[in-house]
């Protein structure tokens, strides 16, 4: 199993220099994937969880692919119906090519209705616009004298049905975001039945979770994965890997803005996690 890790590109604090310090850490600690949010317009509802400054991902990831060489680079996720996707095909495609065939677009319907209202987009056809846009772009990659591209993996976000439905009918993989280690069980089942239900393959399991290192450990019935003490983060990643997953991504982001300024705690968790994760490859 891969692991991948969630770079913050937004809030204050995060600057040109702490993105490439980031890239650097990922990259030279061995992770094999690099990902960032999506926002276009910082409305109140996305500054509630999200303040400026926001880096828009396509401008910022190809900008880190020049800083780094063997790390693949990702969206979780890219809000599909804010873009035309001829537009997002196209930036996908130059940016997938131009990295060396390193791209993962992980993507999502979107939640913040002030936000979709300030793009113009309606809030209540997200769900029905991002099919509509991913058939889209799938189209347009198909033309690969003028996209130029190899294949461009699509990890489809949600935790709902409607989630695991699209990610069935449309994407590589299901990307669920944040959850506690018993829910993504059943999770996983819930997946196989739906992929049973519409007589498809079950796509491939590449789950977000948190990265939280806490001194003792966390006994709350709804701990999320992935917060506790370095050996509560170490079995949550060993269950997902026997659930299955190909890749897993740690998001250290847990709501403290201060964390943005100072990541050093960050990566010492990461460090400790990268180091037990080659041990495990070393067998």
């Amino acid at each position: 199993m891969q692991i991948g890790v969630n770079v913050p590109n937004f809030a204050p604090g995060t600057d040109p220099e702490m993105l490439r310090q980031w890239a650097q850490t990922v990259e030279g600690l061995g992770f094999d994937l690099l990902m960032v949010s999506d926002h276009i317009a910082v409305t109140p509802d996305v500054a509630e969880q999200y303040p400026a400054p926001f880096y828009e991902p396509f401008t910022t990831l190809s900008w880190l692919a020049a800083l780094t060489r063997r790390v693949r680079l990702g969206t979780t996720v890219l809000i599909v119906p804010y873009r035309h996707p001829l537009l997002t095909a196209r930036m996908a495609a130059n940016l997938n090519r131009l990295s060396g065939g390193r791209l993962v677009l992980g993507v999502g319907v979107g939640w913040a209705r002030q936000e979709f209202e300030a793009l113009g987009v309606p809030y209540r056809r997200r769900g029905a616009l991002t099919d509509e846009y991913l058939n889209a772009m799938r189209d347009a990659w198909r033309d690969t004298d003028d996209y130029d591209t190899q294949a461009i993996p699509i990890w489809v976000g949600g935790n709902s049905d409607a989630g695991m439905r699209r990610a069935v009918r449309l994407g590589d993989a299901w990307h669920p975001l944040r959850f506690t280690p018993g829910w993504l069980v059943e999770a996983t089942e819930r997946l196989k039945a739906i992929a049973d239900e519409m007589g498809r393959p079950v796509p491939a399991l590449m789950p977000r979770m948190a990265l939280q290192e806490t001194r003792e450990p966390v006994t709350a019935p709804d701990r999320p994965a992935g917060v506790g003490t370095i050996e509560q983060i170490i079995a949550d990643i060993d269950q997902i890997r026997l659930l299955g997953a190909e890749t897993v991504v740690l998001d250290p982001f847990n709501g403290d803005l201060t964390e943005i300024r100072q990541p050093e705690r960050a990566w010492q968790t990461l460090a400790a996690v990268a180091a037990y994760h080659k041990s495990q490859e070393a067998r």
